[in-house]
């Protein structure tokens, strides 16, 4: 599969030879001035959307046919004579003769001649010009209800591709393993066209298709600092859509993104291509940076964290891209999801992109097959391994957790909008003999191939807690350790409390605590911290988190437990509300309703709404005192009928991420007039029900499974 630049093409009326020894007429070039469903104005009445229909691009506001490859669509040409049956061809210029001599596939009238057989099966995906001024042809993707087994990223179940090509607003999940949650994001593929238009894949990687800025110039700039003030905080955008207009507008990467930006814009971009695509988060995802395979914890001999040797990282979660793909490149076996990673996070070859790489591969350990399948394995299944110094500068491990990596692997299923667990499709069941043997074969192609590491069940046991973690309250955080020995033990314990941002990059820890305790054979003992809002708030910016790493050591045996909680500061959604009916092509108000949860005021506060059919606001500047409700409408015209999602989004330097999340339906005017303007904020929206053939005078019957 690629993505071609705009190439020329026109059609000529061709007579090679003529009867009898008249000199050949000479070869002239017909106009094409209709495509079926377009709206020239020199055309005759078509069958209104009927190609468009069919090829699942209906709601296009594109004046361009779009059309999908390995589907037939209609053509009509209007020749500067009639067409002789007897002595004309028809050829076309890029892609060879349509029809053959004598135009056996053309329907003839005079000087206009009509294809309806007309298709590409392997062309390349991209903008095709007819002619200098005449309409153009975007081509999309298969999606095809006939099995194609020639076409590379083919899928066959109906209700994946009404999720994962035609669907545009989706959620993507973010948080922690225990504390997931959820925002809304508009994709609307239809702005995937700016980035063809502006040539954004021709050199784009095939891991990242453009969508990083790193060696192709591509759609987004990577920031991780906490610093956003040259350009947009990654958690105040709510979808790819202001991001690709402005990428189109300004002609230079936009500012900033971060994992969940990179993915969203991702499935814009390839479900506008017709490439299915979802959108996966992964908790606990390790950054192996020296291609170990394991995730490397290090201790000095006190179990103090030795943070300048902890390059390895455990984010929270990290978002990247599964795609639907054939894999010629690949052994039998390896064809389906493929993860692409657009977030620049290691080189791949010398460039910032990753994958695509097999979800099967990753899930057998088989990091040998292409591409970046190492890396991969390592964020989904590497053991977590904690190494202690000993006297003598030497380290050793001291505790291995196997089960601590990749939990939890979300995406948005095909039959509803709730969150589906896909971490079994990444590995075999934790502990079981097929994912040991996954792991052993992964880290035997490491660059620090180990045995398995001594077990991890000792006699203590550390289980880490808290009360609810709600941004603008005290924490309440606790360990309980047991001891499932015959003898007493005399633990000391270290209690270590920092900032992280969800990347695993982690602050000094700003409350450390000693403990000792006499646990007796078989009991329990819990060592609690609270800690108020005034002190833990300094260290925590919009996007951070809290880290509790707990170590006891026990004095009789020197055994150690080492244990680390992650915290996210949940925060209020804004709730939303339509003040009037929507219909189509009228302005109706929508209130945003906000409670500022922290005893101080919100300053810079920004917000922005998107919405696929929707004509949204420019961002708005709000702010809010302490624990005060914002109340604020905001003005949007709904452009297409039809049940329609608007998604907010609101970020501050005091509070993390806000979402929230409006559906409504909006039907037609009177008169039934549509908002379709060149201006207009269009995407791609329809489902894969039955649709019937054209009735009488353009009318259309819809299925029953049809909206």
């Amino acid at each position: 599969m690629s993505v071609s630049s705009p190439p020329k093409t026109h059609f000529s009326l061709f007579s090679p030879s003529q009867k009898g020894t008249e000199a050949p007429r000479p070869h002239f070039r017909g106009q094409i001035f209709h495509f079926w469903g377009s709206q020239h104005p020199s055309s005759p009445p078509p069958t209104p959307r009927a190609d468009r229909i069919a090829h699942h691009t209906a709601d296009f506001s594109s004046p361009n046919m779009v059309v999908r490859r390995g589907q037939p669509f209609h053509i009509r040409v209007l020749l500067p004579r009639p067409f002789d049956p007897d002595d004309d061809s028809l050829c076309e210029g890029h892609w060879g003769y349509l029809g053959g001599k004598n135009g056996d596939l053309w329907g003839k009238n005079g000087n206009l001649v009509t294809n309806g057989h007309f298709g590409v099966e392997n062309g390349d995906l991209g903008r095709f010009f007819f002619g200098a001024s005449d309409p153009n042809l975007l081509l999309f993707g298969v999606f095809s209800p006939k099995p194609r087994a020639e076409d590379g990223v083919y899928m066959e179940q109906i209700n994946d591709l009404n999720e994962y090509v035609l669907n545009e607003t989706g959620r993507i999940f973010y948080g922690t393993e225990e504390q997931i949650a959820e925002r809304s994001w508009n994709y609307g593929q239809k702005c995937g066209f700016f980035t063809i238009d502006r040539g954004g894949f021709g050199g784009g990687n095939l891991g990242d298709f453009g969508v990083n800025s790193l060696d192709d110039n591509g759609v987004l700039v990577g920031n991780w600092t906490g610093d956003y003030s040259q350009g947009t905080n990654p958690s105040a955008w709510a979808g790819s859509v202001e991001i690709l207009r402005a990428y189109h507008r300004g002609g230079a990467p936009v500012r900033y993104g971060q994992c969940w930006v990179f993915a969203g814009v991702v499935t814009t971009v390839l479900r506008c291509l017709g490439i299915p695509t979802r959108t996966v988060t992964n908790y606990n995802s390790a950054h192996d940076t020296d291609v170990s395979l394991t995730t490397d914890i290090y201790f000095d001999e006190n179990m103090k964290p030795l943070e300048r040797l902890n390059t390895d990282s455990v984010w929270n979660f990290h978002v990247w891209n599964d795609c639907w793909m054939r894999r010629p490149d690949l052994p039998d076996g390896y064809d389906g999801w493929q993860v692409v990673d657009a977030t620049p996070q290691e080189t791949s070859s010398g460039l910032f992109c990753c994958g695509p790489c097999s979800v099967t591969a990753v899930r057998n350990g088989e990091v040998f097959l292409k591409y970046d399948t190492a890396f991969v394995f390592a964020e989904v299944n590497s053991d977590k391994v904690y190494w202690q110094r000993k006297g003598n500068g030497a380290f050793a491990i001291v505790h291995v957790e196997e089960g601590a990596i990749g939990r939890r692997i979300s995406t948005v299923g095909p039959r509803s909008p709730a969150r589906i667990d896909i971490t079994h499709l990444y590995k075999h069941p934790e502990g079981s003999d097929e994912e040991r043997s996954a792991v052993s074969t992964a880290t035997s192609h490491g660059s620090r191939p180990r045995a398995r590491g001594p077990a991890s069940m000792g006699e203590l046991t550390l289980t880490l807690g808290s009360g609810p973690a709600v941004a603008g309250v005290e924490l309440d955080l606790w360990v309980k350790v047991r001891n499932s020995g015959s003898e007493p033990r005399s633990l000391r314990f270290r209690l270590s409390l920092c900032a992280l941002r969800y990347t695993g990059v982690s602050a000094p820890p700003f409350r450390q605590e000693q403990h000792r305790r006499v646990v007796e054979a078989g009991g329990e003992e819990v060592v609690r911290m609270a800690v108020p809002y005034p002190e833990y708030s300094p260290h925590v910016g919009s996007q951070d988190g809290l880290r509790l790493t707990a170590a006891a050591t026990a004095e009789e045996t020197g055994e150690v437990a080492a244990k680390e909680l992650r915290l996210r500061l949940s925060t209020p959604d804004l709730g939303m509300t339509l003040l009037g009916p929507a219909v189509v092509g009228q302005e109706v108000s929508v209130q945003v309703l906000f409670q500022n949860p922290l005893p101080q005021k919100l300053t810079g506060a920004e917000l922005r709404m998107e919405g696929a059919g929707i004509s949204c606001p420019a961002s708005v500047s709000v702010g809010c005192g302490p624990m005060q409700t914002l109340r604020l409408r905001q003005p949007v015209v709904p452009l297409r009928a039809g049940r329609r999602r608007l998604v907010a989004a609101m970020e501050s330097a005091q509070l993390g991420p806000v979402h929230g999340e409006l559906q409504f339906d909006a039907p037609m005017g009177k008169g039934g007039s549509r908002a379709m303007g060149a201006g207009s904020r269009e995407g791609l929206r329809g489902d894969w029900a039955s649709r019937e053939p054209m009735g009488k005078g353009g009318s259309m019957a819809l299925g029953a499974g049809s909206r």
